[in-house]
């Protein structure tokens, strides 16, 4: 009885939290249409600055509160209104969506440049003497619970009373639903857009710095974000809208989860790998199974048709002769590069270009979901781990041959992709991209945790490939081969893009209804699309593994995949060559340019002053900024930017190739003079 109890007032607090936090996010859906992934980057924003005044510099608890949730994060939300979400208005919900992503990749990092790395805990929070107890019957609670208890009560009421009784909250709706609507009835849309974003940011300033009171852990960014993954299983189960069910699921949540703590064997199976799991199994189970859920759109501007279309690609609008001449240029390039890694590279420069190549061919997966089927998948890590655990079990237990264990590997991460694609493609919008996102969480907090897949405490170690008498275990044959297999893989992208695959699926994104009355299977084509997707990932994954020689789960975390996505939507999503950049300034941008130049650069700009020792993170901030273009150049930001000087480039071969004609002659049929 004392379990149950001590759970149910463990829980209740505990579920506050991710009321707290599912609460905000239904705040952000409801008034900006946006899912605010970064919603928990923000709350470590203020939490980062309350703790530092509050616990390193010994300021009051009031004024350290007003800096840095009164006044810090509302300045947040104006700043991202004004500065990005602002111009969003009338894009596509996964735009938003990949800029949000931009910003939990950039926000820590920026915020790791001035604040401490390793805040402690304070034993104070934002009411003194926070630890004291209180018994109220059979439940005990101390001040720092009831603390998080009544704060997300009142601010559970607030919301509703703004949505229901008030003009304002009907303005912010009308916003979300059409902006430029709005406005001709007189509202001020961008009045409203900045009001909503100071009150979510708001809610986020104030779980930032209650947060860390409750669940003991330290003011860290990936806690914010573990707690913000586990709180959108109450947002969805609200669907992004009802505030008191959002409020109901993020409690219960959390008591479920103090009860299994309790009464759960500690050494048992569900106990170790699944309790901690749970929150991510909810949301892949929710996403799954939820009837409201499926084929459910996000909200989009009826007036959003008149605006232009997405240019195309640049290859696409060239003509052959300067097609043949970017060709014949980027590979005399790359045969400098290469004939430099072969014959003069040292061992850094060879290994630089090996991970080019096997990160090249992962990225390849990001092309073809999300520049071919037009979906955003955050499972690409978890596919590409999901072909490298495989092949090394099978090298290392079964001793079969590498190269066929690596092809082994990427067939069953395709099949894995294809069974999770098909629930997933009955999704709509954002819910298909969360119910990936949900997919990877739960095989990375689950799956994993099980030796049988990697290895136990000591990783499954894996050779390197042998072909026949050709033993691919120098360095040198090993990016020969990767080389050939990037080639091969691209070279079945462009197949499978100007294809009947790739046709299909462009007549999909134009109009899904018009597809599938001429017989376009919409869903079948997606399928294959996803399958070969995970295919290329689980094949990068295999390659990988077999060149470091063990498998290593690390490389394959779910957050190490959003990393990756944003690189190549802020790059190139659709095409080839920008799946090359992406890895080529993955691996040597952030490896050897960034460590450089940017503690150079930062030292001698204010206010940051002196470093040191440059951050691992700050590279985040650089591409994750980056991303934040991708509303505005969906094709991507290097793809945009060469687009002026090809078409300049093609007007001087017009030009020149309409002065070597001869003149015309007279119009034919004209009468004779």
């Amino acid at each position: 009885m004392d379990n149950f109890f001590g759970g149910l007032t463990d829980g209740v607090a505990y579920g506050a939290v991710y009321a707290l936090l599912a609460i905000g996010l239904v705040l952000a859906y409801k008034t900006s249409g946006v899912f605010n992934i970064a919603f928990g980057v923000q709350a470590y924003a203020s939490g980062a600055l309350y703790y530092t005044l509050h616990t390193s510099h010994d300021v009051a608890i009031i004024p350290a509160f007003i800096v840095s949730v009164v006044l810090l994060a509302p300045l947040i939300g104006v700043i991202l209104d004004r500065l990005l979400f602002r111009f969003l208005r009338s894009a596509p919900e996964m735009s938003r969506l990949v800029v949000a992503l931009g910003l939990l990749v950039a926000i820590p990092g920026i915020v790791q440049l001035k604040f401490d790395q390793t805040l402690a805990i304070s034993s104070q929070g934002i009411v003194p003497h926070g630890d004291t107890v209180y018994n109220i019957g059979p439940a005990v609670l101390n001040r720092d619970q009831l603390a998080i208890i009544v704060t997300t009560a009142i601010v559970a009421l607030a919301v509703i009373v703004l949505f229901r009784y008030t003009a304002v909250g009907l303005r912010m709706r009308a916003v979300v639903e059409s902006s430029r609507m709005a406005e001709l009835n007189g509202v001020n849309s961008d009045r409203v857009s900045m009001l909503s974003w100071v009150l979510t940011s708001f809610v986020a300033g104030l779980a930032g710095v209650l947060l860390p009171q409750i669940t003991g852990n330290q003011v860290v960014d990936v806690y914010y974000t573990t707690l913000v993954t586990a709180a959108i299983v109450a947002a969805v189960l609200a669907s992004l809208t009802s505030v008191p069910l959002a409020l109901a699921a993020g409690i219960g949540l959390g008591v479920l989860q103090e009860w299994l703590n309790r009464f759960l064997p500690t050494n048992s199976v569900v106990a170790s790998n699944i309790r901690p799991g749970l929150p991510f199994i909810a949301l892949f189970l929710v996403l799954a199974l939820d009837p409201r859920l499926r084929h459910r759109r996000g909200t989009t501007d009826p007036l959003a048709n008149v605006d232009p279309p997405p240019p195309a690609p640049v290859a696409g609008t060239r003509s052959s002769e300067l097609t043949w001449g970017t060709r014949i240029f980027w590979c005399v390039i790359g045969a400098i590069y290469l004939y430099y890694v072969f014959f003069h590279g040292n061992d850094s420069v060879l290994d630089d270009a090996i991970r080019i190549a096997i990160y090249a061919i992962i990225f390849c997966s990001i092309v073809v979901a999300t520049g071919l089927a037009g979906q955003v998948s955050f499972a690409q890590a978890t596919f590409a781990g999901i072909g490298g655990a495989v092949s090394a079990q099978l090298a290392t237990q079964q001793g079969m041959s590498v190269i066929l264990t690596i092809l082994i590997g990427a067939l069953v991460a395709g099949v894995v992709g294809m069974v999770v694609s098909i629930p997933a493609l009955r999704l709509g919008g954002i819910f298909l991209t969360l119910f990936t996102f949900a997919f990877a969480l739960a095989f990375e907090n689950v799956f994993l945790k099980f030796g049988w897949i990697t290895g136990g405490i000591f990783p499954e170690a894996e050779p390197r490939p042998q072909l026949g008498s050709v033993d691919f275990a120098n360095n040198k044959s090993f990016l020969a081969l990767c080389l050939v297999v990037l080639v091969l893989v691209s070279a079945g992208v462009v197949l499978v893009r100007g294809g009947t695959t790739g046709r299909f699926l462009d007549a999909v994104r134009g109009s899904q209804v018009a597809a599938a009355s001429i017989g376009i299977s919409a869903t079948r084509a997606r399928i294959v699309t996803f399958g070969l997707s995970a295919a290329i990932a689980g094949l990068g994954g295999g390659l990988l593994t077999s060149y470091e020689g063990h498998y290593t789960p690390t490389n394959w975390a779910t957050f190490v995949g959003l990393f990756w996505v944003v690189i190549v939507v802020t790059l190139g999503p659709r095409t080839i060559e920008g799946a090359l950049q992406a890895a080529f300034g993955f691996i040597l941008f952030a490896k050897r340019v960034l460590p450089v130049w940017l503690p150079w650069l930062i030292n001698h700009i204010q206010p940051f002053g002196h470093v040191g020792t440059l951050p691992a993170a700050v590279q985040y901030i650089f591409f994750g900024l980056g991303a934040v273009t991708y509303a505005k150049h969906p094709e991507g930001i290097l793809e945009a930017n060469k687009r002026k000087p090809m078409q300049k480039i093609q007007a001087l071969i017009d030009r020149r190739r309409s002065s070597g004609e001869p003149p015309e002659t007279a119009t034919s049929g004209a009468a004779p003079a």
